[in-house]
């Protein structure tokens, strides 16, 4: 009998040790699941390329801020050093310079609002925005954080603030913003466009609006290029147009060429002769991937 008992007692004991167990090792291994799925969906939404595009939309942006608003810094404190439309100049040359440095490796942005703007026609993921705005913005306080340090004693480092009114200003960054992200989303986003030319045209635009747009609204045109120098001199008036005005121009720009683009093809148009590789075919190109 006592053996009997001994017997059933073990057997009821492994049973009690195997079921405590079980209950332990269900969750862990529902949790490495789910650690598996969170991974992969991670990994679905910024591959392991991704951290590239980030560092160099950092550096890009870095650049032109610390050229752009150096320029505009000097030639706002004197004249003589650089002239306002050699500033405008060096402003549209460095975007151009940035777009076949980097252009292949994250698009070459540089701006928020070209960023949100080409998420809104689906040439850019929504879930990598937020992070190319940080490292845009990064960039662009970096560049600025420099300049105060280089330039010292001037105190407006490159920033942009109504010359008028608010309105005047919101205005002119809506018209000028409108007309530079035309033109990137027509050479960067349709086949038939002169890809090759992408950096040209959109630094030309660039060069041109801000001399338009200088004298009332500093021609900003990016809400990075002006938070940063705003940051680094402590100068905040009429922010909000820089924001806003920008916003409202790459949306409308990005819309109206996604309407128009690619309709009708039968009608003849005058185009410059593009190099083609030996493919019939030129695929449809990422956000400035063509250069």
């Amino acid at each position: 009998m006592a053996t009997n008992v001994d017997l059933n007692l073990n057997r009821q004991t492994e049973r009690h040790n195997i079921e405590h167990v079980s209950s332990i090792e269900t969750p862990v291994s529902h949790s490495k699941q789910l650690s598996f799925v969170i991974w992969k969906s991670f990994e679905q939404l910024y591959p392991p390329g991704f951290l590239r595009k980030v560092v160099a939309e950092t550096i890009a942006t870095y650049l032109l801020v610390f050229v752009s608003c150096g320029s505009a810094a000097l030639s706002a404190s004197d004249e003589h050093k650089v002239a306002k439309l050699g500033a405008s100049v060096a402003g549209g040359l460095i975007v151009t310079v940035m777009i076949y440095a980097v252009g292949h490796i994250s698009g070459a942005h540089m701006n928020p609002a070209v960023t949100l703007a080409f998420a809104a026609i689906r040439r850019f993921p929504w879930e990598q925005v937020p992070i190319y705005a940080a490292a845009q913005l990064t960039g662009a306080i970096s560049a600025a954080l420099t300049l105060r340090k280089l330039l010292h004693p001037i105190e407006h480092i490159g920033t942009t603030s109504p010359a008028g009114t608010d309105l005047q200003a919101l205005i002119m960054e809506i018209v000028v913003t409108f007309s530079m992200m035309f033109i990137t989303a027509a050479v960067a986003t349709d086949s038939k466009a002169v890809g090759e030319l992408a950096g040209v045209a959109v630094g030309s635009a660039v060069c041109i609006t801000s001399i338009l747009a200088g004298p009332v609204s500093g021609g900003s045109m990016n809400p990075a290029r002006t938070i940063g120098p705003a940051i680094a001199s402590s100068y905040y008036k009429g922010l909000w147009v820089y924001f806003v005005g920008p916003v409202t121009g790459t949306l409308m720009g990005a819309l109206s060429y996604n309407f128009i683009r690619d309709h009708d093809m039968s009608q003849p148009s005058f185009k410059l002769h593009r190099v083609k590789n030996n493919d019939s075919q030129v695929p449809d190109k990422d956000p400035l991937d063509a250069v």
